[in-house]
């Protein structure tokens, strides 16, 4: 199927997919913070499995780990344009590379209080079964 432009959406589609994929694989290879969110990630699902959450449960992980995520590859966006538009040290530069660092650090709370409560019962439940 061919847009007003003449364009093949499939193949526009498969290069969005792929440059997202790429934008995923470069913050893994040069944020040291998302290789410890993907290892925090593959343990919660490791919990979660061996716990054998509910499908309600699973959302609210879910949820967390995609906020956590989604805020560490926002704000290394903003780091990487922040750097390209301001080389040098410029006050407002901070402000924004600060900000986007709270807005990972909202998250990763957010994140922690929903392991908390979904995981925290089920793992003193488990503790004292032990």
């Amino acid at each position: 199927m061919t847009g007003r432009t003449g364009r093949n959406w499939n193949r526009t589609e498969r290069e969005s997919f792929r440059n997202a994929m790429e934008g995923i694989a470069y913050a893994m290879r040069n944020e040291p913070h998302m290789r410890v969110h993907l290892a925090a990630s593959a343990v919660i699902v490791a919990v979660a499995c061996a716990l054998k959450l509910p499908p309600e449960d699973w959302m609210w992980l879910f949820s967390a780990v995609a906020a956590v995520w989604v805020t560490e590859l926002l704000n290394t966006a903003v780091e990487r344009a922040v750097d390209l538009a301001s080389p040098g040290s410029h006050e407002l530069a901070k402000i924004a590379k600060d900000t986007a660092a709270g807005a990972v650090l909202v998250a990763s709370a957010y994140a922690v209080a929903i392991g908390l409560i979904v995981l925290g019962p089920p793992l003193l439940d488990w503790v004292r079964s032990l």
